[in-house]
């Protein structure tokens, strides 16, 4: 039984990655469909052993289709996934446009599944921020056995999460520093070849940046309204993967060896942590991983039942391309969607 799915974004990163991850788990598909702008048309994509070409969304008849997954950006998202949705497709969304609204539900498979259930009053799905998806994997099963009560998170984030723009920015600037050619920049404020950016996305009138008050927002959408976070994000010179410097303090005794253990037993999770040279997870080795790890396990001693650990994960996948997979692999695993040509 399968279903026919598009793909909203298919020339861009994210939706590379989407395609890839399809095949890759054997998503139970009858068609897939690229989609992306009006001059992308014609363009190939692959898929698995397939080469796909990209249709206009702007021309496409979403009336079979039972699944969008869209990476297109906001400005395109805020004006077509209601038009899919009202098709009958549900919408699984990557920009942050829906994140927020009381009807459509933020979804991180491994956090909230239960939650799914909400897409019917929109047919429209959120993926999370990148930065957040990988946090709460990790704070998840802390929270429940120890209880949360604050997070200070300082990200390390790649130029991947900018888009494909960015990463080339960075080649060219990097290529330019050791040619002694021009370091330009113009998709970052300032040069981000062997520097690092404290600003990630707009200001806001408090001071902190949009990316900022998203990971506090989103975190307590998807995990515990009553969690108090604050963040700090940081571009960094890495093509690919974010990583997070945490803190917690929590509402119960916790002790670096019992996280540890609670966090190698957590769905989606890999610990690698030894005290020792290089016994620790870089963004390097978590690209085109699946899993968000964690290192540095440790208990921090300034506060009463204080952890602090360092978390990696590929932005890519489980900060977009994956996460947006799984939650329809929710909605095809409890049975909240049928496939539309078959059920007709």
């Amino acid at each position: 039984m399968g279903y026919k799915v598009a793909i909203a974004g298919a020339t861009g990163n994210v939706g590379h990655e989407i395609l890839d991850i399809l095949a890759e788990r054997a998503f139970p598909v009858s068609e897939v469909v690229a989609l992306a702008s009006t001059r992308s048309v014609g363009t190939e994509v692959s898929f698995g052993d397939k080469t796909l070409k990209v249709s206009a969304l702007e021309h496409y008849d979403f009336s079979d289709t039972d699944i969008c997954l869209m990476s297109a950006g906001g400005a395109v998202s805020k004006e077509w996934a209601p038009k899919i949705a009202a098709q009958g497709c549900v919408v699984i969304d990557n920009s942050s446009t829906w994140r927020m609204h009381p009807d459509v539900p933020l979804i991180v498979p491994e956090v909230n599944a239960a939650a799914v259930a909400g897409f019917s009053k929109m047919n429209i799905i959120a993926n999370p921020n990148c930065s957040t998806a990988q946090l709460v994997v990790a704070l998840k099963p802390l929270h429940e056995r120890y209880g949360i009560k604050r997070v200070v998170v300082s990200t390390y984030q790649s130029v991947s999460g900018a888009g494909k723009e960015a990463m080339d920015e960075l080649f060219n600037q990097t290529r330019g520093v050791f040619s002694a050619g021009e370091v330009a920049a113009k998709k970052f404020p300032k040069r981000i070849a062997f520097n690092l950016i404290p600003q990630i996305d707009v200001f806001m009138e408090d001071g902190f940046t949009k990316e900022e008050w998203k990971m506090m927002a989103e975190t307590k959408k998807i995990l515990d309204p009553k969690i108090k976070l604050t963040a700090t994000c940081v571009r960094v010179p890495v093509f690919i993967s974010h990583s997070e410097s945490v803190n917690i303090e929590c509402e119960k005794p916790v002790t670096a060896e019992e996280a540890r253990e609670l966090l190698r037993q957590a769905p989606g999770l890999l610990v690698i942590d030894k005290h020792e040279p290089g016994g620790y997870i870089t963004p390097h080795e978590a690209a085109g991983e699946d899993a968000t790890y964690i290192s540095r396990i440790r208990e921090d001693n300034t506060v009463e039942n204080g952890l602090a650990f360092w978390c990696v994960s590929d932005n890519l996948r489980k900060g977009a391309a994956l996460n947006a997979v799984q939650i329809a692999e929710v909605l095809v695993n409890r049975k909240l969607i049928k496939p539309r040509k078959q059920a007709a």
